[in-house]
């Protein structure tokens, strides 16, 4: 899988973690940026990955903040994007298998690593479910 990574100054350390999670899992990464600490407004780096998987130059992102907030609603601005914030890993879980989210929000201040990792993983993991959800995420698309 393709996947690209957007992050502002706050969640830079945390996208460079999930970078070598996704290169040790066998994944491929277009990394938008940023690419260090220094302050940024995050919509610079967030709609790039964003629209990287909306295009289907890559097959999701994953966009890094403080918070994951401000991320997922710059996001979720793209046409084709469902974003999902997750802080768990039922929420991770069920973002794909209900709602077929193509791009994650993390947040690298309110989760600790480990639990960031695990969000991913069953991320990448989870399929879709298919059925009675394909008609939610069609009226998503369409708005």
């Amino acid at each position: 899988m393709k996947i690209s990574l957007g992050s502002d100054h706050a969640g830079f350390r945390l996208k460079e973690k999930v970078k070598e999670l996704l290169g040790s899992l066998g994944h491929e990464v277009k990394d938008c940026g940023t690419f260090n600490e220094d302050p940024v407004d995050y919509p610079l780096w967030i709609l790039p990955a964003t629209e990287a998987a909306v295009r289907g130059e890559c097959d999701r992102a994953i966009v890094f903040g403080g918070s994951g907030n401000g991320e997922a609603m710059a996001a979720n601005k793209v046409h084709g994007a469902r974003c999902a914030l997750c802080w768990n890993e039922e929420t991770a879980r069920l973002s794909r298998q209900h709602n077929d989210a193509n791009v994650l929000s993390l947040g690298q201040r309110v989760i600790d690593e480990e639990m960031a990792l695990n969000i991913v993983r069953i991320w990448l993991e989870t399929p879709f479910e298919g059925g009675r959800h394909e008609r939610r995420v069609e009226m998503l698309n369409s708005m």
